[in-house]
């Protein structure tokens, strides 16, 4: 279910800054800040806003979103902003108590997750044209949703549009000059990508992740996913003898040459299977800006570092 909250876990964290509210100055509450939660999200959000609202982001850049907890001065950012911009479907789970509450105050939310084609994991995965043309898609059948969309600069591309008509209803802002830039360039990205996953032989597209946190990579790019050291869309899932031995002969089988491991995975469960199979390990950086904080570096590197290790 789209925008399911979870009821108030985080009472004490919450009331404190709910207190805070009234007790601190404007630092990060202005009450026309466009507040983030997570660093690659945020970064789009900030091109897209230019120098019209502040922009805050949450989540400290490269932390784990399945992993990271609020404190209270961003409680109080939250309660105090003109517009909340979260990834939803159970990303930020340790926020969404947090978030439940401002949002009965009045402030209003956007969900990046509602304006995408939703990759479910699993039986019934979504198939698309390799050109990732619109009205390609096939039937969606049940599944876990999986949040991890920012890896597709098309589903991007569908979250700007949306986000850019939400802040002139919500702030009065009119953005679209930047979101059809925005849009145009997101359009290029998605070539220039697909052109570098082309020298990739068929035979090569094959991914085993740390978690299950490449699926609409694959799914845009016509990559297999073969499996994950932690098999789950959460870093925080434990890890059996069992899944480990599946994923060892799964590597084996489909003699898969790299493991592409990354924030919040085991490095020892990492060289172990490596160790096991043979495939070489890929440090692959999903949640991590670089240097120039781009959104568009981001994945252009995260594109290279794949066509390198699977070529």
């Amino acid at each position: 279910m789209k925008n399911r909250l979870l009821p108030a876990s985080l009472a004490l964290v919450i009331i404190l800054g709910s207190a805070l509210v009234s007790g601190c100055g404007k630092d990060g509450g202005d009450e026309k800040s466009i507040v983030v939660t997570h660093s690659i999200l945020g970064s789009i959000v900030k091109e897209l806003a230019g120098d019209e609202v502040p922009v805050i982001v949450l989540m400290p850049d490269g932390a784990d979103p399945h992993d990271w907890e609020p404190s209270a001065r961003d409680i109080e950012r939250l309660n105090k902003a003109g517009l909340i911009v979260w990834n939803g479907l159970d990303l930020e789970v340790s926020i969404e108590a947090a978030v439940e509450t401002a949002v009965s105050r009045g402030v209003k939310l956007f969900t990046a997750t509602d304006h995408i084609v939703i990759r479910y994991v699993g039986e019934g995965e979504i198939v698309e044209h390799e050109n990732g043309g619109e009205g390609e898609e096939h039937e969606l059948k049940a599944g876990a949703p999986d949040p991890h969309f920012w890896v597709d600069p098309l589903a991007m591309k569908s979250v700007v549009t949306a986000l850019a008509a939400e802040m002139k209803a919500t702030l009065g802002l009119d953005v679209d000059s930047r979101a059809r830039d925005l849009e145009s360039r997101l359009d290029a990205l998605h070539s220039d990508i697909a052109l570098k996953m082309s020298q990739v032989a068929p035979g090569s597209r094959k991914l085993v992740t740390g978690h299950d946190s490449m699926g609409y990579f694959a799914r845009r790019y016509g990559f297999q996913l073969i499996g994950a050291v932690i098999p789950s869309l959460s870093t925080q899932a434990e890890v059996s003898a069992a899944d480990l031995a599946a994923l060892i002969t799964q590597i084996r089988e489909n003699q898969v040459k790299a493991i592409f491991t990354e924030t919040g995975t085991s490095a020892a469960l990492v060289q172990a299977v490596s160790r096991e199979t043979g495939a070489r390990v890929v440090e692959l950086s999903p949640v991590i800006l670089p240097a120039d904080g781009s959104y568009f570096t981001f994945m252009s590197n995260l594109a290279e570092k794949v066509a390198e290790a699977l070529e």
